[in-house]
């Protein structure tokens, strides 16, 4: 499977684009039954609301996963790190053939899994999660360029109730001050600039098997859950080739995997 031209110059104008139905419910239902086992048993790494609250900038570019800190046991997990190495059907997923054409359409040269960047089982627990807040991914990673886009898989349904992802059209093409951003570089919803931009947001609810990819500086946020059940997602980061790590920092501390064409 390819983009057309146009779904095409939809992505590199919006920053990210909605492939529907991409994955069998079948293989939704698999990777949702696992990670549902390791986030009842807290299997490390992992992260915590707690954690994702507490930490700075500096913490969060830092951290690995190191598991659930003992004085924090009954705190909600926010996502489980590290998938692509917890289960042979994590792994077959983020190697998936069919979308290796797309991502290198996306990109515009070959694909590369990096295992430093999301690499997670995103989760939105019922009554106990938190809003995620407006930010750019690219913003706490470190490469040459910015030529990395993100593959996030629902696997069950996601809507305005239980944390759908919201996007800012565009927003990967724009330049924003250091002053739009707050102490922990999430993009400020007091700066009046910001609220302007911060209106012509989007959702679009997504079905079992939705697939949407998105820019590393598109801005993006999604409310907490507000439903009786998990909303548990699937997301993994790829960049060109080319796009090198830079030594030194937590995005150079991780393997990566080259996506040959099939």
């Amino acid at each position: 499977m390819t983009l057309t031209d146009e779904q095409l110059s939809k992505f590199h104008t919006d920053g990210f684009l909605l492939l529907p139905q991409f994955a069998k419910a079948e293989l939704c239902d698999t990777i949702k039954d696992i990670a549902l086992a390791h986030l009842k048993h807290k299997v490390p790494p992992v992260e915590t609301e707690y954690e994702y609250e507490a930490k700075s900038k500096e913490e969060r570019e830092k951290t690995v996963g190191t598991g659930v800190p003992h004085f924090v046991k009954e705190v909600s997990v926010r996502r489980l790190r590290q998938v692509y190495e917890r289960d042979i059907v994590f792994r077959e997923w983020m190697e998936n053939e069919a979308i290796r054409p797309i991502l290198h359409q996306v990109l515009g040269e070959s694909p590369v899994i990096t295992l430093a960047h999301h690499n997670s089982i995103m989760t939105k627990m019922p009554h106990t999660s938190t809003e995620t807040r407006w930010h750019q991914d690219f913003r706490y990673w470190h490469f040459e360029n910015d030529n990395l886009v993100s593959v996030w898989l629902a696997l069950d349904e996601e809507n305005s109730r239980n944390g759908v992802l919201e996007f800012i059209p565009g927003s990967h093409r724009m330049h924003f001050s250091a002053e739009q951003f707050d102490e922990k570089e999430y993009f400020s919803q007091t700066f009046k600039q910001n609220r302007v931009l911060i209106e012509t947001k989007v959702s679009h609810p997504l079905q079992k098997g939705d697939v949407v990819l998105f820019h590393c500086k598109l801005l993006h946020r999604a409310n907490k859950n507000l439903d009786d059940k998990p909303k548990v997602s699937f997301v993994y980061t790829v960049k060109g080739k080319s796009n090198r790590a830079l030594p030194g920092t937590r995005s150079a501390l991780f393997d990566e995997v080259e996506l040959a064409l099939p």
